[in-house]
């Protein structure tokens, strides 16, 4: 397992919190997500996916991730 920190822009409240924790959490090959507003820390099984992946999965929940 691997851990990633990601910054989260657009964030700002609990609503948008739970909507990027369900969206990474539903992701097949994350273990564990950790999500408060502007930043979501995330476990997952490089196997799996990647950290592209879930920037992309948060960008799809419609927030935007910090570049790399």
């Amino acid at each position: 397992m691997r851990s990633l920190t990601i910054p989260i822009i657009g964030m700002t409240c609990d609503g948008c919190v739970n909507s990027v924790r369900r969206a990474l959490s539903m992701s097949p090959g994350v273990a564990d997500t950790q999500v408060k507003v502007g930043e979501a820390k995330v476990k997952y099984d490089p196997a799996v996916t990647n950290p592209d992946t879930l920037r992309h999965v948060i960008t799809q929940a419609g927030y935007t991730p910090a570049a790399a």
